[in-house]
C-alpha cells in the first residue's frame, strides 16, 4: 500500500507554470506507475500524464502533450507534474495516483489505478 500527498497547487494567472509534486509513502514506490488525473467541476476525472515504475515510458493526453511534462525521482519517493503554458481551462482539482499493476505498462484507464491522493487545487485566472 501507498499514501500519495499532492503539493504545488495554487492561483496563477494565465500563461503560467507550475510544477506539482506527489509525495509517496512507503518502500514500494518504485514499483508502481503513477499517473497525474484533474477533474473540473461538473466533469470527469480524466487522466493527463502517466510513467512507469522505471521512469523509462510516459504518456500523455492530448489535451496536454507539450505544455505537461511528468517525471518521477524514486529515491525521493516523489512524482512530479510540470505544467506550462496555463490556460483558465486548467483550472480543476489535480491528483496523483498509483497503479497496483505491473508497472512496466501504462494503463490509461481510471480504474487501474488504485491509490489516490487528496488532489491539490490549480486556478488559473484569466
Amino acid at each position: 500500500q501507498v499514501q500519495l500527498v499532492e503539493s504545488g497547487g495554487g492561483l496563477v494567472q494565465a500563461g503560467g507554470s507550475l510544477r506539482l509534486s506527489c509525495a509517496a509513502s512507503g518502500r514500494t514506490f518504485s514499483s508502481y506507475a503513477m499517473g497525474w488525473f484533474r477533474q473540473a467541476p461538473g466533469k470527469e476525472r480524466e487522466l493527463l500524464a502517466a510513467i512507469t515504475r522505471s521512469g523509462g515510458g510516459t504518456y500523455y493526453s492530448d489535451s496536454v502533450k507539450g505544455r505537461f511534462t511528468i517525471s518521477r525521482d524514486n529515491a525521493k519517493n516523489t512524482v512530479y507534474l510540470q505544467i506550462n503554458s496555463l490556460k483558465p481551462e486548467d483550472t480543476a482539482v489535480y491528483y496523483c495516483a498509483a497503479d497496483s499493476g505491473t508497472g512496466i505498462v501504462i494503463r490509461t484507464t481510471t480504474g487501474a489505478y488504485t491509490y489516490w491522493g487528496q488532489g491539490t487545487q490549480v486556478t488559473v485566472s484569466s
